[in-house]
């Protein structure tokens, strides 16, 4: 089992807000949605575009580069759920977030 790294304070990523953190020299992009806490890769499948610095919108985040969509939770894109980036396991103890490789 993969040990859960502490990568960001819960204070730091309001509700609707998005965070870009390094992993293990990996960038995961976090993002709050209604005060529950999603981590998946940051690197968005269609040309590498930042999926932490894309417009969240309840469940769904939209690449800035390009505007495909992915789902937060699990990581699929919208309209084709074939496609997808990796998703991590979030936990939250106390104000630390800590995500799972």
């Amino acid at each position: 089992m993969a040990e859960s790294i502490k990568v960001a304070s819960i204070s730091e990523l309001s509700v609707g807000s998005s965070k870009t953190v390094e992993v293990q020299g990996k960038a995961i992009a976090l993002f709050n949605v209604g005060g529950k806490i999603y981590a998946l890769d940051n690197t968005c499948l269609h040309q590498g575009g930042p999926l932490g610095e894309g417009r969240l919108e309840g469940e769904v985040v939209t690449c800035p580069w390009h505007m495909w969509e992915f789902n937060v939770r699990t990581g699929e894109k919208v309209g084709e759920p074939s496609l997808r980036v990796a998703t991590y396991p979030v936990q939250v103890d106390g104000d630390d977030i800590k995500v799972a490789l």
